[in-house]
C-alpha cells in the first residue's frame, strides 16, 4: 500500500479537478436519494436519472412509494435491472420509513440498514448528503476499482475496503472520497483501458508505477 502521506496528496489533487460533491444521481429529497441509489445497484447512474424524471413526478412523498402497487413499480422501473427485488425493497422500505420512522428517511446507520434493499454504500450516501453526518464512506463499484488500483488498499471487499480508507483519511474528508474517486473513475481510471497517460495521479498511483 501507498503511505498516507501520498494517499493525501492523491485525494487533495482529485479535489481541485472534481470541486463538485453532490451525488450524480439526481433527487431532491431524502426518499428520492434513497429510491434512486437502490435504483442505481448495478445500473448506470445516467439510466436511474432517466427512469427517476418520470417516476419522482407519479411518487412525491414517502406514503407514495409504500402504497405503490408492485406490479405497477416495476414496469416502472425495468429498464434499472434486478427490478422485481428493487420494487419489492423500495416498497417494503418506505412502508417502514412511515410506519417506524415517521416518515422521516432514518439519521443513523444502525436505523437505516434496517431498510430493505439497503446496505451500507446507500446508508452512507443518506448519511452524508442528506443528514451531513461522516459515519463512514459509501464503497461502489467505482470506489472498490480505483482503491485498489491506486493503492489505497489491498482488499477487495467494500467492507475492508471502507475500513482501510477510514484509517488513511481523517473524518472530515470522508464525504469527499466517493465523490471524487467515482468521477475519476468515470472520466479516467476506466475499468477497461484506463488512461494512465492523462491521468493527474500517475506518479504517484501504484498501478501506472507497478502495472498491477
Amino acid at each position: 500500500m501507498i503511505s498516507k502521506k501520498i494517499a493525501k496528496t492523491i485525494l487533495n489533487t482529485l479535489k481541485l479537478k472534481y470541486p463538485k460533491r453532490r451525488p450524480t444521481l439526481n433527487y431532491k429529497s431524502a426518499i428520492q436519494l434513497l429510491v434512486a441509489t437502490i435504483l442505481a445497484a448495478q445500473c448506470t447512474d445516467k439510466r436511474v436519472n432517466k427512469i427517476t424524471k418520470k417516476l419522482f413526478l407519479k411518487y412525491k412523498t414517502v406514503k407514495d412509494y409504500s402504497k405503490a402497487d408492485v406490479d405497477e413499480l416495476e414496469i416502472e422501473i425495468k429498464s434499472s435491472g434486478f427490478y422485481k427485488n428493487k420494487a419489492k425493497n423500495i416498497i417494503s422500505a418506505a412502508k417502514d420509513i412511515k410506519n417506524k420512522f415517521n416518515s422521516k428517511v432514518p439519521d443513523t446507520m444502525d436505523e437505516l440498514l434496517t431498510l430493505s434493499g439497503v446496505g451500507r454504500k446507500t446508508a452512507n450516501i443518506i448519511l452524508t448528503h442528506i443528514h451531513k453526518k461522516n459515519e463512514g464512506i459509501a464503497v461502489d463499484t467505482h470506489v472498490k476499482r480505483l482503491s485498489f488500483r491506486i493503492g489505497l488498499t489491498t482488499n477487495k471487499t467494500p467492507e475492508k475496503i471502507e475500513k482501510d480508507l477510514m484509517k488513511i483519511y481523517e473524518i472530515k474528508e470522508w464525504k469527499t472520497i466517493n465523490s471524487v474517486l467515482v468521477r475519476h473513475g468515470r472520466t479516467t481510471c476506466k475499468a477497461i483501458n484506463p488512461i494512465c497517460n492523462k491521468c493527474i495521479i500517475n506518479q504517484d498511483c501504484k498501478y501506472k508505477l507497478k502495472g498491477i
